[in-house]
């Protein structure tokens, strides 16, 4: 977890907005299957929620309880979604004791840099699944579809503050199983003061095949797609 999760956590809107989401989040509940449902709202866990950005365009149509390991994003997350449940947990270890009709991961399974932690998020995940449930995982990457790039970008607050960013992904080492997100913000007080902070992301890269025995280990058949982006997603049902 880098230092934007934990002391800068409260600068996360002027990183990431929630509008950033809404079709993204509109790709996913398409993909998740539940418009057809007349009951109730789905009940819907989202391990990793971080700000909840994504969540905040998914509170609608199901019923959310949002679990992150950063008590600073889950502060951000229930200032935006204040009708949700909010848990903190990391997502290798978190144990509800109930399940739920889906399970999403959204780009915070890039934290799961090993075999090891991948795996045990994905446990969770399924542990979590109803029989007749759903598990959508969302990662950045996959090896097939890793490339080297940078991004920029960064928004202004009605209080005077205001965050620009310099994102850039290399992998120093295309043999293992991780790559390197640095990141430089610059960081400007209501005071006008600017402040530059460099963070480092270690995150995980895998090959498609992985993954898909990783979710069969656990319990769960995996369907593969891009979506619009061009990024993986991983929609995978219970086995049985």
């Amino acid at each position: 977890m880098g230092r934007f999760y934990a002391e800068l956590a409260d600068w996360w809107p002027l990183f990431s907005a929630p509008e950033d989401y809404a079709e993204e989040a509109d790709d996913l509940a398409a993909r998740l299957g539940f418009g057809a449902r007349t009951r109730e709202k789905p009940a819907l866990l989202e391990l990793g929620c971080g700000g909840g950005n994504l969540a905040s365009h998914l509170a609608g149509r199901f019923a959310l309880t949002l679990s992150d390991l950063s008590p600073g994003m889950l502060a951000m997350s229930r200032a935006l979604n204040p009708k949700a449940e909010h848990v903190q947990g990391d997502m290798r270890t978190l144990r509800l004791e109930r399940r739920f009709d889906a399970v999403v991961i959204h780009d915070a399974i890039m934290y799961m840099a090993t075999p090891a932690d991948l795996r045990a998020a994905l446990r969770t995940a399924a542990l979590h699944c109803r029989p007749d449930g759903v598990v959508a995982v969302l990662p950045d990457y996959v090896k097939e579809t890793f490339a080297p790039g940078t991004d920029h970008g960064g928004h202004d607050a009605a209080d005077g503050r205001a965050l620009r960013y310099l994102e850039w992904v290399w992998d120093p080492d295309p043999a293992d199983d991780t790559y390197l997100a640095d990141y430089a913000f610059l960081l400007r007080e209501t005071s006008g003061a600017v402040t530059a902070v460099h963070d480092r992301h270690v995150e995980g890269l895998f090959a498609r095949a992985r993954w898909l025995d990783w979710f069969a280990d656990t319990g769960l058949r995996a369907e593969p797609a891009l979506d619009p982006w061009e990024r993986e997603v991983f929609i995978a049902r219970p086995q049985g």
